[in-house]
């Protein structure tokens, strides 16, 4: 873990005050995607996260997130929470079906730093100006892990990028399991093919680097490789996304983590137009073409 102390985070109910962020829920049939603004709601993301990674994907709960049966940490209460509501289960926490925590420079601040931190040197990033945002805690319920969801869900990031001039996004993306000989493939695949430029390359700390060109280069099937990364990951790279240097084990959530880094300047301008219809905006795009 960081050294860098911890800020006491906000009481959670100041930092869900009655939404004023401006974003327009986004639909597509009965799924929409829109940020969380209850603390009921985010009640129910963190309920959704531990079903997910604890019940699921056997993450190591300590005696109180077990008992709680949620997944809570101290960026829930700074961050914004964009969530997937299926409308025919309910409008409000009950129908919260997917979610993604999205953290800003000034929630970060709140806290003392970036949740990624922990894992990686991210002073690069910090350094550069302009907004940045660290996307993570991302899970969709089984019944919904569809490309249709996921679409949306990006949609809706791409509506909150655009409506906070966000110029990078970075955070920690999971490969399953802490098997390296297992997942060494599709990390020598990321090394070789995605590693970011010197410029915005975060490194794993010292202390939990792992080397991810593990193979030998006639050792790797690339389109196969590619193939077995988790659909979030190549829904990054899908954006012109990188990968930092090293991966890292995480073993209470049982995965192996690598760190993505996507200047939103690259992200398909299909979702940028889509949403700029939706909310009558014209931006700078609109005009040069």
């Amino acid at each position: 873990m960081s050294a860098d102390p911890l800020a006491t985070p906000p009481p959670l109910a100041a930092a869900l005050a009655p939404s004023d962020t401006g974003f327009v829920e986004l639909r597509s049939n009965n799924l929409g995607v829109r940020i969380a603004d209850t603390a009921a709601e985010v009640d129910a993301v963190q309920a959704l996260r531990y079903r997910v990674f604890y019940d699921e994907m056997g993450a190591r709960a300590d005696a109180a997130t077990a008992a709680s049966r949620r997944d809570v940490d101290e960026y829930d209460a700074v961050a914004d929470h964009l969530v997937v509501v299926d409308h025919d289960l309910g409008d409000g926490p009950e129908g919260i079906v997917g979610c993604y925590r999205l953290i800003r420079r000034p929630a970060a601040a709140k806290v003392g730093r970036f949740y990624s931190s922990a894992e990686y040197d991210v002073g690069k990033l910090i350094a550069r100006p302009g907004e940045i945002m660290e996307l993570g805690r991302s899970c969709v319920a089984t019944d919904y892990r569809t490309r249709g969801t996921m679409q949306l869900l990006w949609r809706g990031i791409a509506a909150y990028v655009l409506l906070h001039r966000v110029d990078l996004l970075f955070g920690c993306a999971s490969l399953p399991g802490t098997d390296l000989a297992t997942l060494a493939p599709q990390l020598t695949y990321l090394a070789r093919n995605h590693l970011a430029p010197e410029e915005i390359r975060p490194r794993a700390l010292a202390e939990r680097y792992v080397a991810m060109d593990r193979l030998p280069p006639d050792a790797v099937d690339s389109r196969r490789a590619l193939n077995d990364l988790p659909p979030l990951i190549k829904g990054y790279l899908r954006l012109g996304g990188f990968i930092g240097d090293g991966a890292v084990l995480d073993e209470q959530f049982n995965t192996t983590d690598v760190c993505i880094v996507v200047k939103t300047d690259l992200i398909n301008a299909k979702y940028s137009k889509h949403y700029e219809r939706r909310v009558g905006w014209t931006t700078e795009l609109e005009v040069e073409e």
